[in-house]
């Protein structure tokens, strides 16, 4: 099997995979480069789901990327016109003819002696091998497992008639129209589906265990508008509105944070205001504090709005058991349902499932500590693209897709073959980088599966859009933490330091 060679392999066509590829080419436009996507188009995520009325939960002007400015006025937008606002981006940039669909990465492998990684890869249309050579290689699948969702088992389930769905796998050609629906969950796709679905169903029942802190915004940006109206120019328009939203993003979290009590007080009276009078306030309550778990957004009060008109409604209660027709409650309720929808939550998985390994010794991800977020620890040439959980992913993927070019830069001008992160025994926490922040369920399951969070930098995530911003665009590029050498010295002392280093990391926290 003949291996292709390329300086970088950017593994995911999805926002991450394409802002990568972006800021390396234009850092290094002679460069190679080859992206690799699973799926038949672009989009990732974006492409994955495609439940009614699946949209972004960030705002577009910060959710799209730093160097192509979201034009539209609307605050959110849905997953079609992401997934074609991606695509336009690899495009318009080049990028689209560099990607090879359909394959999936199964293992890669570094080698210190020819300072590459070897990659094998699957042509899931044909199922033959491919194999391919990278210089650098930069994960960019973000961490959901698109082959398994989140699915717990219900009692009684079996007995039930009806259609069982996942919004991750949503059927082609589903009809809801005229049918009774519930939907289990109280996160951000149950709460879109509920208003997507009241308009055709006969009634939408959104049925969680407890409620989740609910932010009302316009459905259109009422500064992007004036700007528009007075004919501003579009670049400055787009700085102007996205330097605000991510000041507005980091203040309304570091305020949630350090009032969690004023600040439930004010999410809770927003939702008054929007629900109106007669609303039982049990459905939208947590038990929680704000930012405890990620905050959902309801573009032009449309959640509220198919609540008054009668079709839609919210169910707080546990379920005692799945009946041929429907769901009865602990309460005793009976939910007749037609359709019933798990958006139960998803399981996490880095990588895409591909196996990682340095000269040929797995790497356990959970026993390392990233590096500037960016990198793993004793893994070398490799960037990993976390996005922000408290933030629009796309601000931290940006950051450190533009950080991944300055490092090949600096490496492409001192002579430099490998680059390995090293931390020392004191840099590792027993937390995982998202176990201290949130505790959504799927954050709570990836305890088993992304790396541990550091205590100090640069190995601390911080999920700061400012402070991140001020270490990878701006710190010097050799800090002390990397380490650089050239292929083929296996006995040098940062190379062995490196190696003992990751072992023991291992054994410690296994």
């Amino acid at each position: 099997m003949e291996q292709q060679h390329v300086d970088v392999l950017v593994v995911g066509a999805g926002i991450s995979g394409i802002s990568a590829a972006h800021h390396l080419l234009r850092d290094d436009p002679g460069g190679s480069l080859v992206v690799l996507e699973r799926r038949a188009r672009v989009g990732g995520t974006w492409d994955l789901f495609r439940y009614p009325g699946i949209r972004s939960d960030s705002d577009m002007p910060t959710f799209g990327f730093g160097f192509r400015p979201w034009r539209d006025a609307r605050i959110l937008a849905d997953g079609g016109r992401i997934r074609q606002y991606v695509e336009d981006a690899a495009a318009d940039g080049g990028i689209l003819d560099r990607i090879r669909f359909g394959r999936r990465a199964v293992s890669a492998d570094f080698s210190r002696d020819t300072g590459r990684w070897s990659v094998e890869v699957v042509d899931e249309g044909t199922g033959e091998r491919e194999s391919y050579s990278a210089g650098y290689l930069v994960g960019a699948t973000g961490y959901y497992d698109y082959d398994t969702p989140y699915r717990p088992e219900f009692p009684g389930e079996a007995d039930y008639r009806g259609t069982l769905v996942h919004p991750q796998q949503w059927p082609e050609g589903l009809d809801h129209g005229g049918k009774h629906v519930v939907v289990i969950g109280s996160g951000a796709t149950a709460i879109t589906l509920l208003p997507a679905m009241a308009g055709t169903a006969a009634s939408v029942t959104m049925l969680q265990r407890s409620p989740t802190y609910v932010l009302t915004l316009p459905e259109v940006d009422p500064l992007t508008s004036v700007l528009q109206k007075l004919r501003a120019p579009e670049g400055l328009t787009y700085r102007i509105v996205r330097g605000r939203n991510i000041a507005l993003q980091r203040g309304s979290y570091a305020f949630c944070r350090r009032f969690p009590r004023l600040a439930r007080r004010t999410l809770l009276s927003l939702v008054r205001v929007q629900a109106g009078k007669g609303v039982d306030m049990r459905h939208f309550s947590p038990t929680y504090k704000p930012w405890d778990q990620r905050l959902c957004v309801v573009p032009g009060s449309d959640l509220f709005k198919a609540l008054r008109s009668g079709k839609a409604s919210i169910a707080t209660d546990h379920i005692d058991t799945f009946t041929a027709e429907g769901i009865r409650l602990k309460s005793g309720e009976e939910l007749k349902a037609d359709i019933v929808v798990t958006a139960t939550g998803l399981n996490v998985r880095l990588m895409g499932g591909m196996e990682v390994t340095v000269d040929g010794r797995p790497v356990d991800v959970r026993n390392r500590v990233l590096y500037k977020a960016v990198m793993l620890e004793g893994v070398p040439n490799m960037s990993l693209v976390i996005g922000y959980t408290n933030a629009s992913w796309t601000l931290k993927a940006d950051l450190a897709a533009a950080w991944t070019a300055r490092l090949l830069a600096h490496m492409r001008r001192h002579g430099h073959d490998i680059a390995t992160p090293v931390a020392s025994d004191g840099d590792r926490s027993p937390f995982s980088v998202m176990g201290e922040a949130l505790t959504s369920g799927y954050i709570t399951r990836a305890d088993e599966v992304m790396p541990r969070q550091g205590t100090r930098a640069p190995w601390r995530l911080w999920n700061h859009y400012y402070r991140d911003r001020a270490m990878l665009r701006s710190a010097p590029i050799d800090d002390g933490a990397l380490r650089f050498t050239t292929a083929g010295c296996r006995h040098s002392g940062a190379e062995a330091t490196d190696a003992a280093g990751s072992r023991d990391a291992d054994a410690r926290i296994a």
